[in-house]
């Protein structure tokens, strides 16, 4: 069914699904509907499925180690219980909340936790990338509107991100003993036009080294290699897809959540076998 290209395996009904990641623990993919507030599970295997409510808003999420997941709410980084209640807060969201929410968040391979925010007006540039370890909170970057793209490369020297509402995707040099990301340089600049404001939205690295990058209003899921050169295009029926991740047996299949889109396909589950694998993704690790 998923070789020939992205098809919908379940019509989750999210207003904004997001952050996909595979829980070997449960040989399920669990993701997030944020503005929908749930944390949402697939078996592949069965075609299961579940939805359990959070009280606010949830941005992104990742297993930890012991059970449970840490995930990125409005008031700031939580640890949850295995059905989305929150046992303890990690970090608060340094940000106004009024106007600011936790957004994408990835693992880094030694179990820290990275996640950037939201300016929601979009206006002022007031989002951040942070690092969360035993350390604490760390504030990275700033001057954002939309943090988004996390991915580290599969020998963990490369962190990847992006700033979605200025179509502009970043790399760093990453040293996975420290958690330093420095000398920050463009990797891949997209060009809207008047008919495509397809722009880069969350992302997953394979096996190979290869960067996908979902384009949010495109329609489409972009494979770059580690240049920055396009490599191939995956179109799907939902215009706005907003992260792809690797799941299943081997990591071979590509998953990608999608937000709804006034009437027209979106906020399902979309799914296609990759034709490579995808690279780990440890659990959260409080004591990295």
């Amino acid at each position: 069914m998923m070789d020939g290209g992205l098809e919908q395996v379940w019509d989750a009904g999210c207003a904004l699904g997001e952050s996909p990641v595979w829980s070997a623990a449960e040989h399920a993919l669990v993701f997030v509907d944020i503005s929908g507030r749930r944390l949402c599970r697939f078996d592949p295997a069965s075609g299961a499925h579940r939805s359990d409510p959070v009280d606010e808003d949830i941005g992104c999420v990742a297993p930890a180690v012991g059970g449970g997941f840490i995930a990125g709410l409005r008031s700031g980084l939580w640890l949850l219980d295995e059905a989305g209640g929150k046992r303890w807060l990690l970090a608060a969201n340094p940000e106004d909340q009024a106007t600011s929410r936790f957004n994408d968040g990835k693992v880094d391979p030694r179990g820290r936790y990275w996640a950037g925010t939201l300016d929601e007006p979009k206006a002022g540039g007031q989002a951040g990338l942070y690092r969360l370890d035993r350390r604490g909170l760390t504030r990275v970057t700033d001057g954002l509107l939309t943090s988004n793209g996390l991915a580290f490369s599969p020998d963990g020297r490369v962190l990847y991100h992006s700033d979605t509402p200025r179509f502009v995707v970043w790399r760093y040099d990453y040293d996975p003993a420290t958690g330093e990301a420095v000398n920050r340089r463009e990797f891949v600049r997209i060009e809207p036009t008047a008919s495509d404001r397809g722009r880069p939205d969350g992302a997953a690295v394979d096996a190979d080294g290869c960067y996908w990058s979902a384009l949010y209003e495109g329609g489409r899921i972009h494979r770059y290699d580690p240049d920055g050169r396009l490599m191939a295009s995956h179109p799907l029926p939902a215009r706005k897809p907003t992260m792809p991740a690797f799941g299943g047996p081997g990591l071979s299949t590509l998953y990608v959540t999608t937000a709804s889109d006034a009437g027209r396909e979106g906020g399902g589950l979309y799914a296609m076998d990759a034709g490579v694998a995808g690279a780990p993704i440890p659990p959260f690790d409080p004591s990295a």
